[in-house]
């Protein structure tokens, strides 16, 4: 079968439940296919490689799994530069490796999430290679922004715009035209004022979802439209905007009418298919509106990953999230680290911000153990969560790569977005020993460091206390709990500066972020804890960087 044909489509015969609402509580683990597993020896991880770990993710406790981009592509940006959006890059399988891996996965009780990237294409995308050729007033150059350039011949950029991963956000043809690139020049933006570009990525909506996938995590879901004329920032920073206002090619209203379409697709099929967007916004309010009843049903909540390991700060952006969330009805969704961001492992120890050098043992070890106290934070809130691979084996980021084998484009254009991603998507380890710990056969395309086998899914399971066994109780108890998963609100209870306290029914959550130990009540039974804690008199003392579940049953 060619890689431009379609598998047969997976049917309702699989043993995921039917149940309603699932994504309103869902745990979804984030696949990274080239760093997951490699089936083949290459160093590459792969679409069978993922498929011979499904039963890892079933018994971690996970409802779904989502998998970064596996498109064919020449991988500028790891994937997310996409040639062909029906085809399956070579180094990741073919399309019947896609469709092996969705039926196991629904066999397993999994559900499979797929990146889609609209905001652009790969400049090798065929609709990309025909506007170079026709040159310019053709009508494939519409589909794209294509402009020409200021000064006296063209030869200044059509605005001030500048690209996320540094530099200019526009590159000039030989015809002198200019194209816009919010990436890098290998990922020319899509005109989605163009109605063929609309047109074609609902066909890519129903391609997959007749391949049986069960929703879609929406790469850049607030870029798509950008404002009527392209205006001049006017010489502002925009680096450091970003994130913290609406800019003229991000955020903008337009998206929405887009994602009302999509869902009318979305509806076609059984089975509550979702959506979920990565969308960059000045304030949760407007994450809201990603979600309203008829757009999408999740969006990534990136103030919270944002937040420091700070009760006061945490609390803050908690309330913010329920309140903002509450009257379009969707879920709040919880994340602490990505594919694009430091690992929080690493991130907790250094705030604030998001840096990424651990200086000493000492570092690595305060890094964990916030690490896994924010994680029992973050599975105890209302709602659903993502989790990021190697993050339940609390990896932190590997920040000694060396210059030549980097591949992140942000690091080759004046580290715009941090450059250092890399870093977070090193091969995770399976075993103790081995050329990769378990990877593959044939090393890893990312170097892994010296003793990351002693971090592996088989040094930590079975192993009492360690971060892949807190991972797994954790889900368990989600799972069994009738009060955590969905659900509005919290109640915050009365806790001394440092400390978050919160009860959602019989369940109470208390969190200590501060430096020294604290005595709180002990509010039942000990359901689960981040570290060592003593309980006497009715009372409870948590070490500092540590998380407490009790059961009030």
């Amino acid at each position: 079968m060619s890689q431009q044909q379609s598998a047969a489509p997976a049917t309702a015969t699989t043993t995921v439940a039917r149940r309603r609402d699932w994504w309103r509580d869902a745990v979804i683990y984030q696949v990274y296919p080239r760093s997951f597993a490699d089936s083949n020896g290459d160093g590459m991880g792969d679409l069978e490689g993922v498929r011979s770990r499904l039963p890892y993710l079933r018994d971690l406790g996970v409802d779904a799994v989502w998998l970064s981009p596996f498109y064919a592509s020449p991988q500028a940006d790891a994937g997310y530069d996409v040639a062909d959006y029906r085809a399956v890059d070579p180094m990741f399988g073919n399309l019947l490796d896609a469709d092996a891996l969705i039926r196991d996965a629904h066999g397993l009780g999994l559900r499979i999430i797929v990146d889609l990237v609209p905001n652009h294409s790969s400049d090798q995308h065929e609709w990309f290679r025909r506007a170079l050729a026709e040159g310019p007033g053709s009508p494939s150059r519409d589909r794209y922004h294509f402009r020409p350039g200021k000064g006296e011949n063209g030869e200044l950029p059509p605005n001030d715009w500048e690209s996320i991963f540094g530099g200019p956000a526009w590159t000039r043809v030989p015809d002198g035209e200019w194209y816009l690139h919010l990436f890098a020049p290998e990922q020319p933006d899509f005109n989605w004022e163009h109605p063929a570009v609309g047109d074609e990525f609902r066909s890519i909506l129903r391609f997959w979802l007749d391949m049986g996938v069960d929703g879609f995590r929406i790469d850049v879901a607030h870029g798509l439209v950008k404002a009527e004329g392209l205006p001049d920032l006017g010489g502002a920073d925009q680096l450091k905007l970003l994130g913290n206002d609406v800019m003229p090619f991000f955020d903008q209203d337009g998206v929405h009418e887009i994602y009302r379409q999509w869902r009318h697709v979305l509806d076609e099929y059984a089975g509550e298919r979702i959506f979920v967007a990565e969308a960059w916004t000045p304030t949760v309010e407007r994450t809201a509106n990603y979600v309203r009843p008829d757009e999408l049903h999740q969006a990534f909540n990136f103030q919270y990953l944002s937040t420091a390991w700070d009760a006061r700060e945490l609390r803050t952006v908690i309330d913010r999230t329920l309140e903002a969330m509450r009257p379009v009805g969707a879920p709040a969704t919880w994340v602490l680290s990505n594919h694009d961001v430091t690992r929080h492992a690493t991130r907790f120890a250094n705030p604030p911000g998001l840096g990424t050098q651990i200086r000493t043992a000492g570092d690595r070890e305060l890094g964990l153990r916030r690490a896994r106290a924010a994680t029992l934070v973050m599975l105890a809130l209302p709602g659903s969560a993502y989790v990021y691979q190697g993050e339940e084996l609390g990896l932190p980021d590997v920040v000694d790569l060396p210059d030549e084998v980097r591949q992140d484009p942000a690091y080759f254009r004046g580290a715009g977005q941090d450059g250092f991603r890399d870093g977070c998507r090193v091969p995770i380890p399976w075993t103790r020993e081995g050329s990769s710990y378990g990877f593959g056969d044939g090393g890893s395309w990312l170097p892994q460091p010296a003793g990351w086998g002693e971090l592996s899914i088989e040094a930590q399971s079975g192993e009492a206390g360690s971060t892949l066994e807190l991972y797994r109780a954790a889900l368990h108890l989600r799972r069994t709990q009738a009060d955590l998963g969905a659900g509005e609100s919290v109640e915050w209870l009365r806790a001394a500066d440092g400390v978050l306290a919160f009860r959602r029914g019989e369940f109470v959550c208390v969190a200590n972020t501060g430096g020294e130990s604290v005595t709180t009540p002990a509010y039942g039974r000990v359901l689960l804890a981040s570290g060592e804690i003593t309980e006497a008199d009715g009372e409870a003392k948590l070490p500092a960087d540590t998380a407490v579940w009790w059961t009030t049953a």
